[in-house]
């Protein structure tokens, strides 16, 4: 499921003033103006990997929609020819992505972009990478926190992915449950198919997500409890 997130909107100071622009962040949100080679012959490089950016928006939106349609194929043979191009489209972006922080390495939600699409591809370590400087340029950019953690569930490394989510339990509620239905699907998914995760370990994570999900529901109910109050 994609999960659509806050807008962002981010002052950036270009050659040529520019007003502000609600960029998109990470896997989630559209395509915004950045100016064209019509209106700003001479871009600087900022400008240039907004361009980037949303092209690579662009192709992922794209892959969504091809992944939806792939759900409902009627047959295997219709499926396998809509995911080959869902799989293209995501690589596409990939590119864009890439660009667009090579001509702004400060550009921390296309650096998380770039990780999600990097994701898709199945590339999780270069997806943790990228994560990895999107945070270091926003530390509680929670979209970023989120999705690296389901690399790191991918990969099996569950002490990241419970560090993660307590993080994000105290910054951002939405995307702390969000990360516990992934980590739910994955403890389900391993529990016929253990991997590279030894079944002690895979034991001890699950009864580690039932407790959590349990506080959760807990604190939940005690804060509409205080609404009702007041």
């Amino acid at each position: 499921m994609h999960r659509e997130t806050r807008r962002l909107v981010l002052p950036i100071l270009l050659s040529v003033m520019l007003p502000l622009m609600a960029l998109a962040s990470g896997g989630s949100s559209r395509t915004v103006p950045g100016g064209s080679a019509t209106e700003a012959p001479q871009q600087s490089p900022e400008a240039q990997a907004i361009e980037h950016y949303n092209t690579g928006i662009m192709m992922r939106d794209r892959a969504w929609k091809l992944e939806t349609k792939a759900e409902k194929a009627a047959t295997d043979a219709e499926r396998a020819k809509l995911e080959g191009k869902v799989g293209k489209q995501y690589a596409r972006a990939l590119r864009e992505f890439e660009s667009a922080v090579s001509l702004n390495p400060e550009f921390h939600q296309a650096y998380s972009s770039l990780g999600y699409a990097a994701r898709k591809t199945g590339d999780y370590d270069k997806s943790v990478q990228a994560y990895d400087r999107a945070l270091g340029l926003a530390p509680d950019y929670a979209e970023a926190i989120e999705y690296r953690a389901e690399a790191h569930l991918a990969l099996g490394r569950l002490d990241d992915v419970k560090s993660a989510y307590m993080k994000l339990f105290e910054i951002d509620r939405k995307r702390a449950d969000e990360l516990m239905a992934a980590m739910k699907t994955w403890v389900g998914q391993r529990g016929s198919d253990p991997g590279d995760v030894s079944e002690a370990a895979l034991r001890e994570f699950g009864g580690w997500v039932e407790q959590r999900e349990q506080i959760a529901r807990q604190t939940a109910s005690l804060s509409g409890q205080s609404r009702e109050g007041w």
